[in-house]
């Protein structure tokens, strides 16, 4: 396959094994920037012998954080951007349809959807799909929006939660790419003991900046997050986040390993909760 006029940027920290998935799959874009924060394991070494561009990025504990950093200063050589994370895979047929549609030009920027694998399995339902996240844009015209300037909240130096505020009009791909987010059950615990630091900070209104309702978020997102604020005021949070993914969502139709993310879920909204309860008596 000749290659595209894209430049991939994957930001990274200790993924040498995502990165032998990942980065094969990625042969048919032009340019390649691997952005790491210092990983200890062999992330660097492999990077480089798949022909990647590797940068350290210096974290300053407030802002910007990884991905708006690169698209600030990294020397693109192409007018297309893809963001992939280590984790996720391109399909040959989403790389075929990326290449026409930045021949084609019809959009400034376009998402891409995700099937999420947990446990060795598609999880198809539970709220995880479809997950359409805008990957692929002409990179002067879109930057990952601000939520915190707070360097306590434990979410890491790279935007998570954040989305992107595209200046331009945007399109959907109809070819999904692969999302394999956590290779065990530590793993995902270990994020979401993270993650949820940052809801419960975020929760308690020390978020500066954040942009749910601004008019460059999409209307679908700016409803999602108004029901999130709504769903954090409901009794019995983690009960009902559990029912939300389990049965509203169609958890139950991914068996046993839709049982599991739901409850797992459950937990994460439990906790979350617990860490808002104990900031709140620490600010006191």
């Amino acid at each position: 396959m000749a290659r595209s006029p894209v430049s991939v940027l994957m930001p990274v920290k200790n993924e040498e094994a995502n990165l032998r998935r990942g980065l094969p799959a990625l042969t048919w874009a032009d340019e390649i920037f691997v952005v790491d924060s210092q990983s200890t394991d062999r992330t660097v070494e492999v990077a480089e012998s798949f022909g990647a561009k590797v940068v350290q990025f210096h974290f300053n504990g407030t802002y910007p954080k990884k991905k708006n950093w690169a698209l600030d200063n990294l020397p693109f050589r192409n007018e297309w951007v893809l963001i992939v994370d280590a984790d996720e895979v391109i399909t040959p047929e989403l790389a075929e349809e990326i290449r026409d549609a930045v021949k084609r030009q019809g959009a400034d920027g376009y998402y891409v959807n995700r099937r999420f694998v947990f446990m060795g399995r598609w999880i198809k339902h539970c709220g995880y799909y479809p997950s359409w996240n805008l990957r692929l844009f002409r990179h002067r015209l879109g930057r990952y929006e601000r939520l915190s300037a707070a360097a306590d909240t434990n979410s890491g130096d790279n935007e998570v939660h954040e989305h992107i505020f595209l200046k331009g009009k945007s399109a959907k791909l109809k070819n999904d790419m692969f999302h394999f987010a956590y290779p065990d059950i530590f793993a995902w615990v270990e994020k979401h003991n993270r993650y949820s630091s940052w809801e419960a900070f975020t929760s308690l209104g020390g978020a500066s900046g954040h942009c749910s309702d601004a008019p460059q978020i999409s209307l679908e997102l700016r409803m999602k997050r108004a029901l999130k604020r709504a769903a954090k005021k409901m009794p019995f949070r983690a009960t009902s986040r559990f029912f939300y993914h389990y049965i509203l969502r169609g958890g139950f139709l991914d068996g046993r390993e839709g049982l599991i993310l739901s409850r797992l879920m459950g937990w994460y909204e439990y906790i979350s909760k617990v860490k808002e309860m104990e900031i709140r008596r620490k600010l006191v």
